[in-house]
């Protein structure tokens, strides 16, 4: 996660748990006049669309007092969804066993772009195993979009 994503973390959760969700990650996609700041929340039981938009309303609020983002942006929120993605070594080590599409900042072994399972968290770093079976170190840092691959 960049400075930016954690200062909204960090903005947001209090609220988004004070309403029983938990703050699962935030997503911010400048394009202009058509950035997208995307907030995934998560419960135990699954998340409405009620849900959505009563964290939308209260993270409206936030965003009006405390105007981190300048310029023009809409705002989502949403489930995680069945490839939910994952931002925080927190969330690799609950999908430890999962296959997982992973696209890093920088090519590791001349890749940047793989799919894999999350074999282990170990001492900061992810343990991924490729479709050919070689274990690939990353750091969480190094990880800059990761999604479960769904499993049915």
């Amino acid at each position: 996660m960049g400075p930016m994503q954690e200062k909204l973390v960090s903005m947001f959760s209090p609220a988004v748990s004070g309403l029983g969700f938990e703050l699962w990650g935030v997503e911010y996609v400048g394009q202009g006049k058509h950035s997208v700041l995307r907030l995934y929340i998560d419960s135990e039981n699954g998340v409405t669309l009620d849900d959505c938009q009563q964290v939308s309303y209260q993270v409206s609020g936030i965003l009006e007092v405390e105007d981190p983002i300048k310029g023009q942006y809409s705002l989502e929120v949403s489930s995680p969804g069945m490839d939910r993605p994952l931002f925080t070594l927190e969330h690799f080590t609950r999908y430890v066993g999962s296959n997982v599409k992973v696209r890093l900042r920088q090519a590791v072994l001349g890749r940047r772009k793989f799919t894999a399972l999350i074999e282990a968290v170990e001492n900061d770093e992810i343990v991924l195993v490729d479709e050919t079976g070689e274990a690939i170190n990353v750091h969480v840092s190094d990880v800059e979009k990761a999604n479960i691959v769904p499993e049915f």
